[in-house]
């Protein structure tokens, strides 16, 4: 499916995921080569992962290196336009597992995020946005995980009722509860 098509398949479940969904596709269909790569600074597509385990009562998630916070996994689409594999290559990559799955190939989650200006690789990153699809995936928890140090510095699997402690960045508790709201309603 490509980046429109999924775009608008996408059935909001609040207010602000139609607002985003708005603005994500107006975007897309004004500027749909810049906002799959880097080339537009001020907005691009990202494509995450909420990894679950099979009995569905923690996530996988990694302590991101910038945000000093845990974190699920993701990343931009860099030309990628199949969002879901986006998410899935990313998950392997941040983690190490090898074993993972999509709960539902549907975007979950559509959220327009930002991101404060940073260092990374030595070079300062404007604020920009984040146009987040984000999907429901699943993994076996007792394979092996490893830490990605260019990205991360752990890899842990939290369950669900620690994700407030564990989680520094406020303004993601409630994309998470949205998520674990939807994956327990494909049960």
């Amino acid at each position: 499916m490509n980046l429109i098509a999924a775009i608008q398949s996408f059935v909001p479940g609040c207010a602000q995921e139609a607002a985003d969904q708005d603005l994500i596709l107006s975007l897309a269909l004004r500027e749909p080569i810049a906002i799959l790569t880097r080339e537009s600074l001020a907005a691009h597509m990202t494509a995450s992962g909420f990894i679950v385990n099979e009995a569905r009562n923690k996530t996988l998630m990694v302590h991101h290196n910038i945000y000093n916070s845990w974190s699920w996994t993701g990343g931009h689409a860099d030309g990628d336009s199949d969002l879901l594999a986006v998410a899935l290559r990313e998950a392997r990559e941040e983690t190490g597992i090898v074993n993972v799955t999509p709960l539902s190939r549907e975007i979950m989650s559509l959220d327009v995020l930002t991101v404060p200006g940073h260092v990374k690789n030595g070079m300062y990153v404007s604020a920009h946005l984040h146009l987040s699809a984000a999907y429901l995936l699943m993994a076996p928890e007792k394979q092996p995980i490893s830490v990605q140090p260019d990205e991360n510095s752990g890899v842990q699997w939290i369950a669900f009722d620690s994700l407030e402690r564990m989680c520094n960045e406020a303004h993601m508790l409630p994309v998470y509860r949205k998520l674990i709201e939807r994956m327990q309603k494909l049960v």
